[in-house]
């Protein structure tokens, strides 16, 4: 059974540049230990009959045809903007100098 110690937290805290007081501490190690225990026991069940799977149920991404259009020419794209130059969008400037 895994466990994790004070100090471990408190490193782990420093890594994520996360101030943790004692009783954060506390609350971690009991949360991250009770964690590392679920994760044993999947392990444990896991055979090597078992595919590794990330999930369960089969995903298919369902996307529209992908069918060639003409694109907009550079008069169309620029006819909304606001202000545009040589052919270009004009936005204010954000940066100093």
């Amino acid at each position: 059974m895994p466990t994790f110690t004070p100090e471990e937290i408190e490193h782990l805290g420093e890594l994520a540049q996360i101030a943790l007081s004692p009783q954060e501490i506390t609350r971690l190690q009991g949360e991250l230990n009770v964690i590392a225990d679920a994760i044993a026991q999947v392990q444990e069940v896991a055979g090597e009959d078992i595919k590794p799977t990330a999930n369960p149920v089969p995903l298919e991404a369902y996307l529209r045809p992908d069918v060639p259009a003409t694109p907009l020419t550079q008069e169309e794209a620029l006819s909304g903007a606001p202000v545009s130059e040589s052919g270009m969008f004009v936005a204010p400037q954000i940066l100093g100098d």
